[in-house]
């Protein structure tokens, strides 16, 4: 390595994890300091309501630890977090209770959902030509924003409330999934039923309509299952 390249390897961790920097002016207490604010300050965007939940000295608190167990790695700080979740599942010294990372998986989910690829949504009219001989093979595709976050905690009234302005209710536990996706522009969620969470993680799979008609116990299920997905603009033309 030349030594301007060993030279920027020493400022680059400088930066991230304090001390000195062999040849580096005297400025470089101003970008210690700049950058893990800036990078605390994407978290807050990232995630909007678990500042609010967390209080603003216990989330600065998640947020330094967070930077120095997981250094941004994304060129876009945008995507600065997706290990949030699961690092504050770990660390219940910065977290004073659980359902605070359930809230970091949804909001998680609501973000990358917004930030997901377009795709044609797919249409009744579209399934109206299919023969009756074309079902049992047919696969469906989800849109590319389409997410199940596992959740133990009640965690949607703290939410609602969090994101009205009001004060937060104690999340009770709860075992469900939610469903996340994107129609048009507006990002949206629901809970699902076990079923529904059953055929939606095989349509994901690439399993075929007969297939999700043997897991539902009949066609019933999975075409009320179909028809509820094609409402909802959770499906895209292949």
């Amino acid at each position: 390595m030349s030594a301007y390249g060993t030279q920027l390897r020493g400022l680059q961790r400088a930066i991230l994890r304090g001390g000195a920097a062999p040849g580096v002016s005297g400025h470089l207490p101003v970008y210690q300091h700049a950058v893990p604010a800036r990078l605390s300050a994407a978290l807050r965007d990232n995630f909007g309501v678990l500042p609010q939940l967390m209080g603003d000295d216990g989330f600065e608190a998640l947020a330094l630890a967070y930077q120095q167990a997981h250094p941004s790695r994304h060129p876009s700080i945008r995507w600065f977090g997706d290990r949030l979740a699961a690092f504050m599942a770990e660390r219940d010294d910065l977290v004073r209770h659980p359902a605070m990372a359930d809230m970091a998986r949804f909001e998680w989910a609501l973000r990358t959902a917004f930030d997901a690829a377009d795709a044609t949504p797919l249409q009744g009219e579209d399934l109206a030509g299919l023969a009756a001989d074309d079902w049992p093979g047919l696969v469906l595709h989800p849109h590319p924003s389409v997410q199940t976050v596992a959740l133990q905690w009640a965690i949607a009234p703290a939410w609602r409330a969090l994101q009205a302005g009001w004060d937060a209710p104690e999340p009770e536990p709860f075992v469900h999934t939610v469903l996340v996706w994107r129609a048009g522009l507006a990002t949206r969620w629901r809970s699902l039923d076990p079923m529904e969470t059953t055929l939606l993680h095989a349509a994901r799979a690439g399993e075929p309509f007969a297939a999700l008609c043997e897991r539902s116990g009949g066609p019933e299920a999975a075409v009320a299952a179909l028809q509820q997905w094609l409402a909802d603009g959770l499906l895209v033309r292949p």
